[in-house]
């Protein structure tokens, strides 16, 4: 084993790359795997993000032998020596092209939510994977980043057989790889956690990278990146792994609760973490629970437990540079919305604002009347349980509060534009109350 996660691997990853840092790049992920680790090497070099939809073309009635591949923008590669020998027409090469670029087309809505793919003409286009076995995606995305103009393709993946090389040497201008052990079969085997990313984790760290500026040439001079940073948050004697972003000029920072045990690399709060960006606003993003602590399922409904982490936390936040002054606010889902509200009725805490998602604020408890800032419960319109649950708890807060329900969301927010809305909620909620007035009228 190599790697914690993908995130790891792709800041491990990112070291070989300093190279490319401030040239005209374009980072280039591939779905599922690869995104993460590619969205930590665009944030290590200050690039801009995108994924590399490849669809392969397989062969009528034997799918596995690829023929080709398509790509966006209506780019397809054929070998013609595979549809020569597996003697396949053009009307069975149009039929196939046509089922896959039907998948293709529909995971690039879903992914991008409408956006058009970054431009690759004349940019140099680093493709980057979770790892390689035997390299035909690979092979194809490269070939596909060429075909739309790239003027260079760089290959990078943190693991690899020893001969990939030999095998994909032909098909990128520059191969980039941390290991590559002879005893290769599997590149699940050298991650701790090789868990599938699912879709919305892609679409998070999309999100998360359209939040950054950009450092290469393309960058107006005198363009400021955010403050973004990983950090060792205090929480009495333990340090909790979390991601600090301030974006400049910012009114506030929001830091986030976790629920049902997840963590910082929680895709829907990173969603969310990331359209607050957007809006100027700060974000903290971290571990209330160790690892050890995470194997014991009580310790993920210990209200009290992770509200004394978010109310250190914020202790610690306020004694940051980058935090001098600003208000603070928080976003809690799930049970971590219960520990956002308690933490939030604590004498003297000075919390600006309170949004949960989907939360259960009934696991708050005695505590509700005492919270003094003001809160918005969002809740998915199918979620009936929780819906309840969050009724009767805003008719124990006397804070200023409201209750918004999604219509058509269950309970994770799953179904298409229902987090979206969440993030526009969240926004609205936060920025109306973040103001330099707002904020003085909260430490009265």
């Amino acid at each position: 084993m190599y790697f914690m996660d993908r995130r790891d691997a792709g800041r491990r990853l990112a070291a070989l790359l300093k190279h490319l840092k401030g040239s005209d790049i374009v980072v280039l992920g591939l779905p599922r795997g690869g995104v993460p680790v590619a969205a930590e090497v665009a944030r290590a070099l200050g690039a801009p993000l995108d994924i590399c939809l490849v669809r392969k073309l397989g062969v009528p009635f034997q799918p596995e032998p690829g023929m080709g591949a398509i790509g966006e923008g209506g780019v397809r590669v054929i070998d013609d020596e595979v549809v020569r020998t597996a003697r396949v027409t053009q009307d069975e090469l149009a039929e196939v092209e046509a089922r896959e670029r039907e998948v293709l087309e529909s995971h690039a809505r879903r992914y991008r939510g409408g956006r058009e793919p970054l431009g690759l003409e004349r940019r140099v286009a680093l493709v980057v994977d979770d790892g390689v076995t035997a390299g035909s995606t690979a092979r194809a995305a490269c070939r596909i980043a060429r075909a739309r103009g790239a003027a260079r393709v760089v290959l990078a993946v943190p693991v690899a057989p020893h001969d990939w090389t030999t095998r994909l040497g032909a098909d990128a201008d520059e191969l980039v790889c941390l290991h590559t052990p002879r005893d290769f079969y599997a590149v699940g085997r050298f991650y701790a956690d090789f868990s599938q990313t699912d879709d919305d984790e892609i679409v998070a760290c999309l999100e998360e990278a359209l939040a950054r500026p950009v450092i290469n040439r393309r960058t107006p001079p005198g363009h400021a990146l955010p403050e973004d940073r990983e950090a060792d948050v205090r929480a009495g004697p333990l340090a909790l792994r979390g991601q600090l972003t301030v974006p400049e000029g910012t009114l506030g920072i929001v830091v986030f609760a976790h629920g049902s045990g997840s963590s910082r690399h929680s895709p829907r709060n990173r969603f969310v973490a990331a359209g607050l960006n957007r809006a100027g606003l700060g974000t903290l993003l971290f571990d209330l629970l160790t690892e050890e602590e995470e194997t014991d399922r009580a310790n993920v409904f210990d209200t009290g437990l992770l509200a004394r982490r978010l109310t250190d936390a914020t202790g610690w936040l306020r004694e940051q540079p980058e935090a001098q002054g600003l208000a603070i606010g928080y976003f809690g889902a799930s049970t971590g919305a219960a520990a956002a509200l308690w933490a939030a009725a604590e004498p003297g805490i000075r919390i600006a604002a309170v949004v949960s998602r989907g939360g259960r604020p009934d696991l708050a408890g005695p505590r509700l009347p005492a919270v003094t800032a003001p809160t918005l419960l969002i809740v998915g319109g199918h979620d009936h349980l929780v819906l309840g649950l969050n009724r009767d708890a805003q008719s124990r807060l006397r804070c200023e509060n409201e209750l918004a329900v999604v219509p058509g969301a269950t309970h994770l927010f799953e179904e298409p534009g229902t987090l979206e809305k969440v993030t526009d909620l969240a926004r609205g909620w936060f920025t109306d109350h973040m103001t330099p007035a707002a904020h003085t009228a909260a430490r009265l």
